[in-house]
């Protein structure tokens, strides 16, 4: 049992020091020498748990994806509306893309054109159907306005999104990315909320920015 423990600290040593290196350089920049040396971990250790570097960036995909599906999960037992748990979770996508360099890494992965091996899908089709289908439901809430294009909807929120991080990566501090994300709610929701609920939903962007302490 001891054994397997440190097998699996030691895992996730490695995959947190590929992810750090990965956000900050980039896919291609990083080899697998520069991750032994920023995990202090052997050669050894590393090629017992990834034969190479794409099985690397793989790992952390799947990282990616099962907090991206967890924090969807999370919002949606308990008993939001459909729009007020799309806010949470792009506001916890910020959190995390502020707190955890893996989730910061899955995104830079997924916009530098590594391959997404099956049966994991791309982060971005994961991301576009779960946003469609809470834009759907506010629609059916009121929470949106009829005549609400919610496949256009989520294109735009999702580019929106991922565009904040990858623009704001060279030109400004991460802990910038919450502000964004009120930001792009501000548009939104004064461009597609009714009047008359407008005001609830800009007063929950505004509490949700506050949650979120940066790192």
């Amino acid at each position: 049992m001891a054994r397997q423990l440190r097998a699996e600290q030691t895992r996730s040593t490695i995959i947190t020091a590929a992810a750090d290196l990965f956000d900050r350089h980039g896919y291609e920049s990083t080899s697998l020498s520069d991750i032994v040396e920023h995990a202090q971990v052997t050669k050894g250790a590393l090629y017992f748990h990834f034969a190479a570097k794409e099985d690397l960036a793989h790992a952390i995909l799947e990282l990616q994806s099962q907090t991206s599906r967890r924090l969807a999960r999370d919002t949606d037992v308990r008993g939001h509306s459909s729009l007020e748990s799309l806010m949470r979770l792009t506001f916890g996508l910020a959190r995390q893309s502020v707190e955890c360099p893996v989730l910061r890494a899955g995104l830079r992965l997924a916009t530098g054109g590594v391959r997404v091996r099956p049966p994991l899908r791309h982060p971005f089709t994961e991301w576009l159907e779960i946003v469609t289908t809470r834009l759907v439901g506010a629609v059916k809430e009121g929470d949106l306005n009829p005549e609400t294009d919610a496949d256009a909807v989520a294109h735009s929120l999702v580019s929106f999104f991922v565009g904040t991080r990858v623009v704001g990566r060279s030109h400004e501090p991460l802990a910038r990315q919450p502000r964004r994300v009120a930001e792009m709610w501000q548009i939104l929701i004064r461009g597609l909320v009714p009047v008359t609920r407008r005001a609830r939903y800009l007063s929950l962007a505004a509490r949700l920015e506050r949650e979120i302490i940066p790192c």
